[in-house]
């Protein structure tokens, strides 16, 4: 018996023996798989406009879906890409830019955008600092900051 160990602990896994042993041989490393490459296609959406009775505008408007009626014709809107949101005219042939960076829905890179203008006060103006005011924990809940009155 091992000391510091509970009885029971060593016979736990004895009925294994050599089994055991065989397990925890490493196996040798996978050879690396080559990465598939990016799928940096649109996907195009399009803004319709269909004409429906009231009933079926009452079911959109609470489902936010319906069944349009089979051989129907849809009047496209617009054609867009659902990822980039730019017209299929601008983008038709070039890479999805949703896919490569986000950076086009922030407005581009922050470090080289104008910084906002701060407004100046109207002269005679005094500007008095107020305190703080705590937006988060219980003292915001107590306060009733992160809560409507």
């Amino acid at each position: 018996m091992t000391e510091g160990r509970a009885p029971r602990q060593e016979s736990l896994f004895d009925y294994l023996g050599p089994q055991l042993e065989k397990k925890a041989a490493v196996p040798p490393p996978a050879p690396p798989t080559p990465e598939k490459a990016r799928d940096l296609s649109h996907t195009w959406v399009v803004a319709a406009e269909v004409e429906v009775t009231p009933r079926i505008a009452g079911i959109a408007d609470f489902r936010g879906s319906f069944k349009a009626a089979a051989g129907q014709r849809v009047e496209a809107l617009e054609v867009y890409c659902r990822g980039c949101r730019r017209p299929y005219d601008e983008v038709k042939g070039d890479d999805c830019a949703e896919k490569i960076d986000n950076r086009h829905l922030i407005g581009g890179d922050q470090s080289t955008r104008a910084k906002r203008k701060i407004v100046a006060p109207p002269p005679g103006a005094r500007i008095i600092p107020g305190g703080t005011i705590q937006r988060r924990g219980i003292g915001a809940y107590v306060a009733g900051v992160s809560r409507q009155r």
